[in-house]
C-alpha cells in the first residue's frame, strides 16, 4: 500500500515525531511506501509536491521544531476545482490512504474528503489544545513551557521597574496557553477568549494588588481575546486587518499592546507589552510532545492497517484511541469554568 503524510496548517513542535513515527512503522512493520505531501493540502492541489520518504529522510528528526514536509493554510475547497485536483493527484501518484495531520482547519477538510469516499486519518495537531474530541494536543505542552519561562524572566525586569507588563501568548479560540502558562507563570490576571475581557475589573484587580504594597503585576492575555467596549458589550476583536484566510479567520493581533495602553491610561501605572508570537511555536519540542506525537504517529499507521479510516486518533485519559472525524467538525474544546475559576484565586 502506498500511504501519503502531509502537515497543513500552523507548525508545531513535535511534528516531526509524527512523521517519524508513521515511515518508521509503516515501512519496517507493514511494508508500506510511505509518500510525503509537501505543503500541506497544497501539495495535492499543486502536482510535483509529492516524494517518496524512506527511513534516512526520516533519521534524526525527533528533537526538531517545525516540520520536514512544510506546511501551509490551503483549503482546496476554496480553490477552483481543488478537490478534484486532489484526488486525481492522489490517483497519479497511487497513493490509496492519506494521514492528515493538522488542527481544526486541516482536519475539517479531511472530513470532507472522508465523506467523499476518500480513505484518511488525521492526526490532531496544535499548540492551541483546541481540538474537540482529544484531552490533548502535541506542541502544547512545548507552547506553554516557553510562555512560562518567558512570564517568569518577565517577572525580574517588571520588578526592577515597577510596571505592569502585559504578555500576549497565542489562542485564537480557546485559552489554554494563556491559562497554564499564566497559572505556572505566576500572573497576576490572566485574559482568555472564553470571556470577554471587562477592563474596568482588570484596573480594580490591578489597582488592589497596587495598594496592597506591590509594585508591579503581569497581565496574560491570549490573542482570541475580545474587549467589552461601550459601542460592543459582548466583546470585539483586536485585529490587524479585516483580510480574511482560506478558512474564514480574520488575522488576530494587538490585544496586548490595547489592553497596555488602557492600563497606563485608566491607572497611571507605566505599562509595557511582550508579543511572544511564534516564539510559542519554535525550536526542540518538549520530552512529553515527542512522545505524545510518536504515539499518535504509530497509532495513525495502526488505524490504516487496519482499514479503520474516517478517524483520528486522540488521547482519552491515557489512552490513545480513535474518534470519527466527523465528531470534532465545527467543534473547539474550550477551556472549563472550573479550571479558569481556579486561576481566579490568584488575580489581583
Amino acid at each position: 500500500m502506498k500511504v501519503g503524510v502531509l502537515t497543513g496548517g500552523g507548525d508545531c513542535p513535535g511534528l516531526n515525531a509524527v512523521i517519524r513515527a508513521i515511515t518508521r512503522k509503516g515501512i519496517i512493520r507493514y511494508g508500506y511506501v510511505i509518500h510525503g505531501i509537501y505543503e500541506g493540502w497544497k501539495g495535492l492541489v499543486q502536482d510535483g509536491l509529492v516524494k517518496p520518504l524512506d527511513l534516512a529522510d526520516t533519521s534524526g528528526i525527533l528533537p526538531r521544531g517545525g516540520t520536514i514536509l512544510r506546511t501551509s493554510r490551503t483549503n482546496p475547497f476554496k480553490i477552483e476545482n481543488g478537490a478534484e485536483k486532489v484526488t486525481a493527484t492522489m490517483k497519479k501518484h497511487g497513493i490509496e490512504a492519506l494521514i492528515v495531520i493538522g488542527g481544526e482547519d486541516t482536519l475539517g477538510v479531511a472530513a470532507k474528503f472522508s465523506a467523499m469516499g476518500v480513505k484518511i486519518v488525521g492526526v490532531p495537531k496544535t499548540i492551541d489544545n483546541d481540538i474537540y474530541g482529544t484531552d490533548r494536543t502535541f506542541g502544547f505542552d512545548t507552547a506553554v513551557t516557553i510562555a512560562t519561562e518567558a512570564i517568569d524572566r518577565i517577572h525580574t525586569t517588571a520588578e526592577s521597574h515597577n510596571r505592569v507588563m502585559v504578555v500576549e501568548v497565542m489562542g485564537r479560540h480557546a485559552g489554554w496557553i494563556a491559562l497554564e502558562s499564566g497559572l505556572a507563570g505566576g500572573a497576576d490576571v490572566i485574559l482568555i477568549p472564553e470571556r470577554p475581557a471587562n477592563l474596568d475589573e482588570v484596573c480594580t484587580l490591578l489597582r488592589r494588588r497596587h495598594e496592597r504594597g506591590k509594585v508591579f503585576s503581569i497581565v496574560v492575555v491570549a490573542e482570541g481575546t475580545q474587549v467589552r467596549t461601550q459601542a460592543h458589550p459582548e466583546g470585539e476583536f483586536i485585529t490587524q486587518d479585516d483580510s480574511i484566510d482560506q478558512f474564514g479567520h480574520v488575522r488576530l493581533g494587538g490585544i496586548g499592546t490595547f489592553v497596555a495602553k488602557e492600563i497606563e491610561k485608566r491607572l497611571k501605572f507605566e505599562s509595557r507589552v511582550v508579543i511572544l508570537g511564534h516564539i510559542q511555536r519554535g525550536g526542540t519540542p518538549t520530552a512529553f510532545d515527542r512522545v505524545l506525537g510518536t504515539r499518535y504517529g504509530i497509532s495513525a499507521i495502526d488505524l490504516v492497517h487496519k482499514g479503520q479510516f474516517g478517524h483520528f486518533v486522540a488521547l482519552r485519559g491515557s489512552s490513545i484511541v480513535p474518534v470519527p472525524l466527523e465528531e470534532m467538525v465545527g467543534k473547539v474544546r474550550t477551556v472549563d469554568d472550573a479550571f479558569y475559576e481556579m486561576a481566579e484565586v490568584f488575580f489581583g
